[in-house]
């Protein structure tokens, strides 16, 4: 995990989804589009935020840190990639 300082480009709207591994049942999820700071060609980053994260309000242009988890996992002979935010913090 790496901590990086980033700006919101897009903010996805928090919705809840059903998981087996939240103590409620309902999980909140939302996705971020954010760029990357200080470095020639800025690379972009499609983000979830998930739980209490995904309940802080983010605008566009926002500048942030965040620590992000990058996982993998396999679903019907598929691999498919995901990066979830673990800390966010507005600077």
């Amino acid at each position: 995990m790496q901590t990086m300082l980033l700006r919101v480009l897009k903010v996805g709207d928090m919705f809840s989804v059903k998981s087996e591994k939240s103590e409620t049942g309902v999980l909140n999820k939302r996705t971020l589009v954010l760029q990357e700071l200080g470095v020639k060609y800025e690379p972009t980053y499609v983000v979830t935020a998930l739980g209490n994260l995904a309940t802080l309000q983010f605008y566009e242009g926002d500048p942030m840190f965040a620590t992000m988890r990058l996982q993998s996992r396999e679903y019907n002979g598929q691999v498919f990639m995901d990066i979830v935010a673990t800390d966010l913090v507005k600077k």
